[in-house]
């Protein structure tokens, strides 16, 4: 199915974005007449109670699909479903539906249109938030959310492609917050050997396993006060899962070898790069733990939807990294439009992270950003140039530049060799899987 070019919001005259409501309204099945008019930016449709259209045909899985209003059009995302979804008699799996469709889940016909209502989605006055930048309305929209957000108690799904900064998100929250004065703790669910995921949450006593030496506190009791984060929840072992839902409903949690609860008094914050709809049809997350965890739901947008702040970003990026390497300041270079118009022609999978891989390489080899550099990171395999021995720097941080191409390079071709299956690679590299997946990250690599 190809885009098309609906005007589904505009920019009003006070800053806000003006969207135009969509309606769906079923036309054929159990549940004909059933309709949901909203200009809200996502839609689920699915079986489970808690979906934007709940759909009593058997037919149609617990989350079947998802609506997503884009800056091209809206568009239909199937969620893995047993039964299918269709677009005007067409099977889908991603597809931009125009006005007027007929869209199929399972054995329902849904009529999509777009209707004369509109809203006004507020916008952030600044073009920051924390340590999060950007000027266009996809980032000021999530600004502006963040803000709402933040000023509650209530438990935050972030979800985003990795390297979109889902944790500078998680941290604005907390800044931002009436906690900011507490603990932020961050669990990485994804580096933590599944033998070893309670401990870390809940902590354990002396003796309760081999190696359990001396008493201590998991992440839960450490961030009393504060807030818990919990990245790559998408991660986290079914055998797990009950023990993290009584924890979030009730605020108490056991140690590994104790029988008694403790109270603890966080706010809950998870984040994952995965379809956490999808894992519960599969039967790899507990239903009732995605909505105890989607209680406030952010998307961070990819770059590829706000290439207009790669400017603002790179300065922004420029100097954080020369504060980060020890360097002297040096003042900032626009690049010239040649330039731009290549960083605007990357896919950027890696998103911000890897553009501030370019930005921090920019800086090590040369001193300042350049069209070879961009050359370098233009397709997924390709791999950067032999970097440059900068002798005016210090041993160690050329070294590190050299350490740096090296990592790089042999985790890109590791990984294409092991066909993207990061535990194939880990086994074949010798390396713990743990490690893989932190350099991985380090590196922008997918």
């Amino acid at each position: 199915m190809s885009g098309h070019t609906e005007v589904i919001s505009t920019r009003d005259a006070a800053g806000g974005l003006t969207v135009r409501r969509v309606r769906l309204q079923v036309s054929g099945g159990a549940d004909a007449g059933a309709e949901v008019c909203t200009s809200a930016e996502k839609l689920t449709i699915g079986s489970a109670p808690g979906n934007d259209l709940v759909l009593g045909d058997p037919t149609v899985s617990r989350f079947h699909a998802e609506l997503v209003r884009e800056r091209g059009g809206h568009r239909l995302r199937d969620l893995g479903s047993t039964n299918g979804t269709r677009v005007d008699h067409v099977r889908v799996a991603d597809a931009y539906v125009a006005d007027g469709a007929t869209l199929a889940f399972g054995g329902t016909s849904v009529r999509f249109s777009l209707v004369a209502e509109q809203d006004v989605v507020p916008l952030h006055p600044e073009p920051h938030y924390g340590r999060l930048v950007g000027e266009s309305v996809a980032m000021r929209a999530l600004f502006a959310q963040l803000a709402r957000l933040a000023a509650t108690d209530a438990t935050v799904l972030i979800e985003g492609e990795s390297g979109t900064g889902k944790e500078l998100v998680a941290e604005a929250l907390h800044q931002q917050s009436p906690r900011a004065s507490g603990p932020f703790i961050v669990v990485d669910c994804g580096s933590i050997p599944s033998e070893l995921v309670e401990s870390e949450l809940f902590g354990h006593e002396k003796g309760a396993f081999t190696g359990a030496t001396h008493e201590r506190r998991g992440a839960f009791e450490a961030a009393s006060g504060g807030t818990l984060f919990l990245d790559e929840i998408g991660e986290l072992p079914l055998a797990v899962q009950p023990r993290l839902l009584r924890a979030l409903e009730r605020r108490q949690v056991k140690r590994v070898g104790s029988d008694q609860y403790r109270s603890v008094d966080v706010r809950f914050v998870a984040a994952t790069h995965r379809d956490l709809r999808e894992a519960v049809n599969r039967g790899h997350l507990r239903e009732d733990l995605y909505f105890r965890l989607a209680v406030g739901m952010v998307r961070v947008p990819p770059l590829r939807a706000h290439l207009e702040d790669v400017p603002l970003l790179l300065q922004h990026l420029w100097d954080e990294t020369f504060r980060a390497l020890g360097l002297p300041p040096r003042p900032y270079a626009a690049p010239g439009a040649e330039t731009l118009r290549q960083l605007a022609s990357l896919p950027w999978r890696g998103n911000v992270r890897e553009l501030r891989n370019f930005v921090e390489r920019s800086v090590a080899m040369s001193g300042a950003l350049d069209t070879s550099f961009v050359q370098g990171a233009r397709t997924d395999t390709a791999t950067p140039g032999s970097p440059v021995v900068r002798v005016d720097l210090p041993y160690k941080e050329a070294k590190d530049t050299w350490l740096a191409h090296f990592e790089e390079t042999y985790l890109r071709h590791r990984l294409s060799a092991a066909g993207g299956n990061v535990s194939q690679m880990a086994r074949e590299a010798e390396v713990d899987r743990a490690h893989v997946i932190k350099l991985l990250r380090k590196h922008a690599v997918r």
